[in-house]
């Protein structure tokens, strides 16, 4: 069983509203009850079965979409950002000239 992490810690994020944060806590969450669903729901069903392929292509929809929020949620940071360095540096320096002509054209 799949249990939904607790990601209030980024309620305040410059940049997104804690409204918009909710929703989409709200949404993982649900991604997370209907793996869980799913999950239980094939263990009922014979591989094979146009019944396990169904709730099978489900599940693989739901999780995804559990696992993204996840990986979404993860990157976030109120703090500070790391600072780029190494290939990637090297890539944006080489495209935009520097990281701060970088940082214009992605905020802009």
């Amino acid at each position: 069983m799949y249990t939904a992490k607790d990601f209030s810690h980024l309620l305040g994020l410059p940049g997104m509203s804690d409204a918009l944060l909710n929703n989409h806590f709200t949404l993982y969450q649900g991604y997370v009850t209907n793996t869980n669903k799913l999950t239980d729901l094939m263990k009922t069903k014979e591989v094979g079965t146009p019944e396990f392929g169904e709730l099978h292509r489900r599940f693989g929809w739901e999780w995804n979409g559990m696992r993204l929020h996840e990986l979404y949620f993860e990157n976030m940071t109120k703090g500070d950002v790391a600072i780029i360095d190494g290939n990637l540096k090297q890539m944006i320096d080489t495209t935009w000239g520097s990281i701060e002509n970088w940082q214009k054209e992605f905020i802009g």
